[in-house]
């Protein structure tokens, strides 16, 4: 499954691109063509599009209502057929209990499965609910899995637990090594103008 980073979404605008980079379609400009296109994106199965429908059903935008009951519906198909994200914000509604029974062995279920699939987010929450449990030896290699992909509240905590006692100076050394790396690697000028402009 192919995606583009908001960096890229930037480089693309600001040469002109309006449209989607992969496959041309123009931008809707009315929030009834955007939900069109989505809606028969998800007819035809594709899971990402299943993901942006719940996410817009999550917080009720583009004109629907907030359905949190049909949010998870589709995070659910979205989740079986791969989708990262899709797992981390079941993790979100099922650990906050809002508008859905609390259930947190189905959030850390999901949090799990997003983090195994390299969603840095789910990967912090597992280590804070280790933490929680006062398993801080498990807690600390989530963070520093987290923070060697950039996560910087993952570096936070591991240095919070080195000046603790509860992490190794070498613990923290190779979180911080392996931070740095991650956002060298990730550093670009369209990427922190996406930030700025708030497309991440």
């Amino acid at each position: 499954m192919k995606e583009v980073c908001n960096g890229c979404n930037l480089a693309a605008m600001k040469r002109g691109m309006r449209d989607c980079p992969f496959c041309r379609t123009p931008t809707p400009n009315t929030d009834s063509q955007f939900l069109a296109m989505v809606q028969a994106r998800v007819d035809k199965g594709h899971p990402v599009a299943m993901f942006n429908l719940g996410a817009k059903y999550d917080v009720g935008l583009y004109g629907l209502e907030k359905d949190v009951t049909r949010a998870i519906e589709l995070y659910e198909r979205a989740a079986e057929l791969g989708v990262k994200e899709a797992h981390y914000n079941l993790g979100v509604l099922y650990a906050k209990g809002i508008e859905v029974e609390k259930d947190m062995a189905k959030a850390f279920r999901h949090y799990e499965v997003a983090a195994m699939r390299g969603h840095v987010s789910a990967r912090f929450n597992l280590g804070c609910r280790e933490n929680d449990a006062g398993n801080y030896d498990l807690a600390v290699q989530h963070w520093m899995i987290s923070a060697k992909l950039g996560h910087e509240k993952s570096l936070i905590k591991v240095k919070g637990f080195f000046m603790a006692g509860l992490a190794t100076k070498a613990d923290y050394a190779a979180a911080l090594r392996g931070y740095q790396s991650a956002i060298e690697e990730m550093s670009s000028p369209d990427r922190a103008k996406a930030n700025q402009i708030n497309l991440m």
